[in-house]
């Protein structure tokens, strides 16, 4: 398939030819939404552990009898009633993240919200920035003349130099490298816009996984 390229300067580019192995995929929810939990819950540390009842040290025998004494019956020292005692509901440190996720999944998902973004027409693609945008404001006009505004950048290494500080001081948009383009950056910004050089990378990296589209 082809897609309409646009430059800086809002002009009609030429035509850049896309696999339509990219954009054939129907959107799993249940997939997508497996790795927008395991991106969450990758962004904090999750570094803070208390001992549970059975890692605490210390004797497990009986404090007094269960029957006889005229008070509540108890095991150990170790229950969480007690002073030294384990922690019922703290933090257990980094025991709940999903620590790994199949690279297969992670290009299919990737694979399904790039067909869903071409066809709600939220994906474009940009002529390689050759020249760096000293302005914001250049940029930013660029943005509200094509209605681009609240869009995720994903670029080529090059063009990410020569626009990354006129765009950081623009509001609901965000410039990322390639290889950093992620299930939670496409859901989170209504447009994907892809420089030539980045889609064509892009395409090189995933069409190679042909048994994924298939």
């Amino acid at each position: 398939m082809k897609l309409q390229t646009i430059n800086i300067d809002g002009k009609k580019g030429s035509d850049i030819e896309i696999s339509d192995k990219i954009f054939s995929l129907k959107p799993n929810e249940n997939l997508i939404q497996l790795l927008i939990d395991w991106q969450l819950n990758h962004f904090k540390s999750r570094t803070a552990k208390t001992k549970q009842r059975g890692e605490i040290k210390g004797s497990t025998a009986k404090i007094y009898a269960q029957k006889g004494t005229g008070g509540a019956r108890h095991s150990s020292r170790k229950a969480p009633i007690f002073i030294g005692g384990g922690i019922a509901h703290g933090p257990k440190g980094a025991i709940y993240k999903i620590k790994k996720i199949n690279k297969k999944v992670k290009k299919v998902g990737l694979l399904q919200l790039l067909t869903q973004k071409n066809k709600i027409k939220s994906l474009f693609v940009v002529e390689d920035f050759k020249k760096e945008i000293k302005k914001t404001k250049i940029l930013n006009e660029f943005l509200i003349k094509n209605n681009l505004i609240n869009s995720l950048i994903i670029s080529d290494k090059n063009s990410k130099l020569n626009i990354i500080k006129s765009a950081r001081n623009i509001p609901n948009l965000k410039v990322i490298d390639q290889e950093g383009a992620n299930v939670y950056d496409l859901l989170k910004y209504k447009n994907v816009i892809f420089t030539t050089t980045s889609i064509k990378s892009l395409q090189e990296r995933l069409v190679k996984w042909k048994r994924l589209i298939l």
